[in-house]
């Protein structure tokens, strides 16, 4: 999917979720957020296991970049989250709630 596409699905009011088929969490060993699936792992930067833990299929994505920003303020992170939600889309890591 191009990244014309992926921008026309996900916008600021946008819900997201992640599938079923992903749990994020803590892993002591990594020392890091991980998003686990039935074939593997992916193990998160910090600021991607941020993001992640944010995305739970009831908060839209301005909702969830002002979350970001009042933790860690004095930083614009709009366009760094909205880089790292069309990636983690892209890859299937999160969908719009709507979908199926």
């Amino acid at each position: 999917m191009s990244n014309m596409a992926e921008r026309a699905v996900l916008n600021a009011d946008s819900v997201i979720e992640i599938p079923r088929h992903f749990r994020l969490q803590w892993e002591p060993a990594q020392q890091a957020h991980v998003l686990l699936y039935p074939e593997g792992m992916v193990k998160l930067s910090g600021s991607a296991g941020e993001i992640l833990k944010r995305v739970d299929g009831v908060s839209s994505i301005d909702s969830i970049v002002k979350s970001l920003e009042q933790a860690f303020p004095g930083a614009d992170l709009r366009a760094d989250v909205l880089s790292f939600l069309e990636t983690a889309y892209g890859q299937g890591w999160i969908r719009p709630k709507h979908a199926a």
